[in-house]
């Protein structure tokens, strides 16, 4: 009798890993709590990188090595970066064979990173070379999980696996110090699943804050199972800001647009640029690639610049008007065709009009700590994707490496459970700082560990903006925390006020202070709310607690880390500027 494993979440790693494993004979149940295409990979935009077969000219599975850790801040695991960059063309070729086409190169683009009948290759911020594959253009993530999603149907329809949708995990069940199922709402009702093995890929915790480009199911469901049920965490102050985000769509248009409207920063990588409020481009203040610096760093400094012209929740500006001058009418339209008809349905001509943009929460580079083969610190519970920390990403994703992580980390957590994993060693993956919730409470406690240096790009911040700190008032010299709205003494526990919370104290920038002050008020709701959720029948009130412990978690290993590093910014620590990875020169990003 074959041996079953549940998978729960249906992102790319999740419906990767349940194809894989139904097709080697294994018993695959694939769990999703809505339907098969409600997740982050749906919405992807700018692509997956990896170095083929025939890379683009010039580059190499060590330059994708280099680009990872540098954009890491030195915080990557540079074994499992190695591992991933390495494996790449087998994952992709994998896409293909379920199906997934990548929008092809042709003659007349050769020299530009194509090539004639393979696939196009694209160029993105903080790579050095040409190296994204597309699908669509602009449409990856909905490609790539559509084609995917076909092909579980029609394993399912052959009887290969079983598919369960609408089905909310709640809790993993245990025995004999091993996770040996889930238990899980369907219809109103709790049911569970007995399976020899778990693997989470339940995306990540986007709903945390109040501007995200994750859509309404990120709410840290596997995190907060994982951490239940004894596994260790890793990384969890590490949460990327995406840095342009529409911001309009969702209060002026809600019903009209079908998914988080991001801006891919490929549109910077044509020419787009940053204007303030003022019509002034600003960015080249803060760092000297200006448009193009890393995710973290153009986040930062666009809240920076807010908080100097004393708009904390203000937005500014992405003008790319000067690309359908310099490229043709119509080359938007060509080149980003969903963005093209999501601006259009949010009532902006983009090659007409200013697009009104903000930092939103994107990517949580830490998560539930896992070896190279997706283990967890419990026997018998894997996890891939943005769910996990494998360490690839470090202190700061580089961009489209999420989608590739999903994939290799996906297969080989598969390729672990097929063969059986005996003698599962959880102290392979144990050297992280572990939480967990006390019994009938959420309080954590967790271990101190060694602040590693920092090599991460870095924001100058500009003579006028020297002194805005001290001047907000704030002890610490902390930025102005209104950012998201404040939080009323005593206010109770609501999504809202729990996403405002965490944008204005623990979001793009923060300090001890407002740090201290959030992990105050969620202690506070902690000890109040949601006492006997766990056996509720209503999946909000499951994905309240989840979000509620993902927030303490988030907050303490933020407290944790006084140093600023990567995409965790703190006002009040030190920044080291030390880099181990030696600069490589930039490419021109026009040909994306």
């Amino acid at each position: 009798m074959s041996r079953r494993l549940a998978v729960v979440g249906s992102g790319i790693a999740g419906l990767y890993a349940a194809l894989l494993g139904a097709e080697a004979g294994a018993d695959v149940v694939l769990l999703t709590k809505g339907a098969l295409e409600h997740s982050n990979t749906w919405y992807a935009q700018g692509g997956i990188s990896a170095v083929l077969a025939e890379p683009a000219p010039g580059d190499t599975v060590a330059a994708h090595i280099a680009d990872t850790l540098r954009a890491g801040a030195g915080h990557c695991n540079e074994g499992a970066v190695r591992l991933m960059c390495t494996q790449a063309r087998q994952d992709i070729a994998g896409l293909q064979r379920y199906g997934v086409a990548f929008d092809a190169g042709s003659r007349e683009a050769q020299g530009d990173g194509t090539h004639d009948g393979g696939p196009a290759l694209g160029l993105e911020a903080a790579h050095s070379a040409a190296r994204i594959l597309h699908a669509g253009g602009d449409a990856t993530g909905a490609r790539v999980a559509g084609a995917l999603i076909q092909a579980v149907l029609s394993r399912r329809d052959e009887g290969k696996l079983t598919l369960l949708t609408h089905a909310h995990a709640t809790a993993l069940t245990t025995a004999e110090g091993r996770v040996a199922g889930v238990e899980y709402l369907h219809g109103g009702r709790h049911a569970s699943l007995d399976a020899d093995a778990v693997l989470l890929a339940t995306g990540g915790a986007g709903q945390l804050f109040a501007q995200t480009t994750n859509p309404a199911v990120a709410t840290a469901d596997g995190l907060a199972l994982a951490v239940r049920a004894g596994a260790a965490t890793a990384d969890l102050e590490f949460f990327q800001f995406h840095p342009t985000c529409l911001v309009s769509s969702a209060t002026v248009h809600p019903a009209r647009l079908d998914g988080p409207l991001l801006i891919s920063e490929a549109v910077r990588g044509e020419g787009a640029v940053l204007l303030d409020s003022n019509g002034r481009r600003f960015m080249k203040a803060y760092h000297p690639d200006a448009e193009l610096a890393p995710r973290d760093v153009v986040s930062r400094s666009i809240a920076l610049h807010l908080a100097k012209l004393g708009d904390p929740n203000g937005h500014v500006y992405l003008d790319a008007r000067a690309i359908e001058q310099a490229k043709g009418s119509g080359f938007l339209q060509q080149r980003f065709p969903t963005l093209t008809r999501k601006t259009l349905d949010a009532g902006i001509d983009w090659t007409r009009e200013l697009v009104p943009v903000a930092p939103a929460a994107h990517y949580w580079m830490g998560g539930v700590r896992t070896d190279t083969h997706g283990r967890t610190t419990v026997p018998g519970l894997y996890a891939a994707g943005e769910v996990a920390s494998t360490g690839v990403h470090g202190a700061n994703r580089l961009a489209s490496n999420s989608l590739l992580e999903g994939l290799v980390f996906g297969r080989r957590a598969v390729e672990a459970f097929l063969s059986g994993d005996p003698g599962w060693d959880a102290s392979r993956v144990s050297d992280a700082p572990r939480a967990a919730s006390a019994a009938g409470g959420l309080r954590l406690t967790h271990a101190s560990a060694p602040l590693p240096r920092d090599a991460s790009a870095r924001v100058t911040v500009p003579a006028a903006l020297e002194g805005a700190a001290a001047g907000s008032g704030a002890p610490g010299g902390a930025w102005p925390s209104t950012f998201g709205g404040e939080i009323s003494a005593g206010e109770p526990f609501s999504r809202d006020a729990l996403r405002r919370l965490m944008t204005s104290h623990a979001g793009v920038l923060r300090s001890g202070e407002l740090l201290l002050e959030a992990a105050a008020t969620l202690d506070r709701w902690a000890a109040v709310v949601l006492r006997g959720a766990g056996r509720s029948s209503d999946p909000l009130v499951h994905e309240d607690r989840n979000l509620l412990l993902a927030a303490q978690l988030l907050v303490a290993g933020a407290l944790r880390r006084q140093e600023s590093l990567g995409a965790h910014y703190r006002s009040d620590g030190p920044v080291h500027t030390e880099a181990p990875y030696p600069p490589r020169p930039k490419a021109s990003l026009l040909h994306d």
